[in-house]
């Protein structure tokens, strides 16, 4: 036997093959572990390392005009659901002890599943102490599930101001898929109001602690002695323009009440007072809202998640006569002492417009406060559309005021290219103008523009954008930054300022459709009007501002289905004025019967 074949060719081939092969071995599996699972095995590495928790920052406080809280911050503990840990067969028990519908559970951690199931998910905020004890007695047989202390909002300071504040909640994946750099899942995100308008400022900033961990998650120490660790900062505060007084005194007059209700400071366009009704409760967004609770909000009747103050479309009535006399003085077509006579109403072609009155020969300051149809009738038709229209526009009807909220209409102001689009150029006649001399027709307004027309009046054509927010403070190094408001001036001469406005002073004080608000001490000066409605009883308008001769407040309030301007808008308009002023309305004071309108 040959002593030297071991070392053949043929078993040095052989054993070269399995070395290769081997080492082939392990540089793929090398490749498969640093480049394709890479991302996976780092998670894994990570977790069963350091582990970072994350701490949320309150959101920034809300204040009003004179340093009250509006809306607030409190503790509350939040439940989760780690998904690598958890057994799907606890999802019963814990739907059980939340009281929420069986699937629960599942839906949220469905909705969460291309996020790593290392993440808590929240499955409830501001879980009872019931629920607590419960986990407390049974966090053993809980696997996955814990729980952490946050904040959420506190609303408990006496207003209501759904519509106003908004709501903050969890982020949707929609926005977190476009938003990763700034969000991470769990996140809260201002969605409505004012809590989405100054989202980035009320935010503030998570704080980070990171902690070692072993490969079953249970924490064995501080990461670095807590070096990178840094604590949440909370958001910036806000210090709204609204009063307090004036907005609880708003919501409660409209308590079972539908309809709108907007109150500005004329000069500035600061908004002293804002409310829709009826509201939703916000307590029901600063928690993990079921998807059976929305669908109720969405789908009844009465509309509570619209913001009728800005996105409600209501014909004026009478309120928009002021326009009518405005652009008839400014162009020349009248002046302080032109009259007009009223037999009952204008015939126009064939067609007899009603007035409610016979009221004579009438002059402009007289059909203000008397409430004359037959005066307007006659002026809006020797205006002509396009000019009456051009005046309304620079009232800011028919566009958007820019308010800080996320959402605002237009309303809708007639001219010859609407109705040309609309109906064609042959589709119309002169006749549509007439109504709309009297605040009807295809007319459409929101409250807030009402009541921005209305505190042009008290303030000569000057003011400034409508807006909410006054300033916002570091709430640690308390340095507060002021909003500059965006201040306009709408080119109109003072005085038919002058003889509009006295029209006004009058409805309230002299003879007119809203001396049952008289008051001396208020000196209200304003304008009733009875809107139509095509779906139901007409919606009562009143528009006013006080004190005349330097006024500090303008109001517009729209009461749905409530008929007379004069009997349901004009008193609220006054009891809120009076809030605002800090003046007590003594009961049935010069409380005559007013004509209706």
């Amino acid at each position: 036997m040959n002593d030297n074949a071991f070392g053949s060719p043929a078993r040095k081939r052989i054993l070269s093959i399995i070395i290769i092969g081997f080492v082939a071995l392990i540089v793929a599996q090398l490749f498969n572990m640093q480049i394709i699972n890479s991302p996976t095995y780092a998670e894994r590495s990570d977790d069963n390392s350091v582990k970072p928790i994350y701490q949320t920052a309150p959101r920034g406080i809300l204040f009003d005009r004179n340093g009250e809280v509006l809306v607030g911050n409190k503790p509350s503990f939040t439940l989760r659901i780690t998904p690598s840990d958890y057994k799907d067969s606890l999802s019963p028990y814990i739907e059980n002890i939340l009281g929420v519908d069986s699937g629960y559970v599942r839906r949220i951690l469905k909705a969460n599943e291309n996020y790593s199931k290392y993440i808590p998910r929240r499955i409830a905020k501001d879980v009872s102490f019931n629920v607590m004890a419960w986990y407390e007695e049974n966090a053993s047989k809980l696997p996955g599930v814990d729980y952490v202390m946050e904040t959420q909002r506190d609303y408990s300071f006496g207003v209501a101001g759904a519509h106003m504040f908004g709501y903050a909640r969890e982020i949707p994946m929609s926005i977190l898929q476009k938003r990763k750099d700034e969000y991470s899942l769990g996140d809260e995100i201002g969605l409505a109001g004012l809590e989405k308008t100054y989202e980035d400022i009320l935010r503030g900033k998570k704080g980070i602690h990171y902690v070692l961990v072993d490969s079953r998650q249970k924490t064995i120490g501080k990461y670095k002695s807590g070096e990178e660790d840094f604590s949440a900062i909370k958001g910036y505060d806000l210090i709204l323009t609204i009063d307090k007084a004036a907005q609880k005194a708003a919501e409660e007059a409209f308590k079972d009440r539908r309809g709108a209700l907007v109150a500005i400071e004329p000069s500035t366009g600061e908004i002293l007072a804002f409310i829709s009704s009826p509201q939703y409760n916000l307590e029901d967004f600063s928690k993990v809202t079921t998807l059976a609770n929305y669908n109720a909000l969405r789908n009844n009747p009465d509309k509570p998640m619209l913001n009728r103050a800005t996105m409600g479309y209501y014909s004026p009535g009478s309120t928009y006569k002021m326009i009518t006399a405005i652009a008839a003085l400014e162009e020349g077509i009248i002046d302080e002492e032109t009259k007009i006579g009223c037999s009952g109403g204008f015939q126009f072609g064939d067609r007899f417009f009603k007035c409610l009155h016979v009221h004579g020969a009438t002059d402009v300051g007289t059909s203000i406060e008397k409430s004359c149809n037959t005066f307007y009738y006659s002026l809006v038709n020797k205006l002509g559309l396009d000019r009456w229209s051009i005046y309304s526009k620079k009232f800011g009807f028919g566009k958007n005021s820019n308010v800080d909220l996320a959402e605002e209409k237009d309303g809708i102001v007639p001219s010859s290219e609407y109705y040309n689009k609309r109906y064609g150029k042959r589709g119309w006649t002169k006749g549509f103008v007439i109504s709309l001399g009297i605040g009807q027709g295809e007319l459409s307004v929101t409250p807030l523009q009402l009541a921005q027309y209305t505190a042009l009046f008290a303030n000569f054509g000057k003011s400034a954008k409508p807006h909410f927010l006054k300033s916002y403070s570091d709430s640690k190094t308390k340095v507060r930054t002021e909003v500059k408001p965006s201040y306009f001036d709408i080119g109109i001469s003072r005085r038919s300022f002058e003889i509009v406005r006295h029209g006004m002073w009058r409805v309230v004080n002299g003879a007119g459709t809203a001396g049952n608000i008289r008051n001396p001490e208020l000196d209200i000066s304003g304008k009733t009007g009875t809107a139509q409605n095509p779906h139901g009883d007409n919606h009562a308008v009143f528009v006013g501002f006080a004190p005349y001769d330097n006024p500090k407040i303008a109001i517009a309030v729209i009461v749905e289905n409530a008929g007379y301007g004069s009997a349901s808008a004009a008193p609220i308009a006054r009891d809120v004025i009076a809030a605002y002023m800090r003046k007590t309305i003594p009961n049935q004071q010069n409380n005559e019967v007013a004509q209706v309108h």
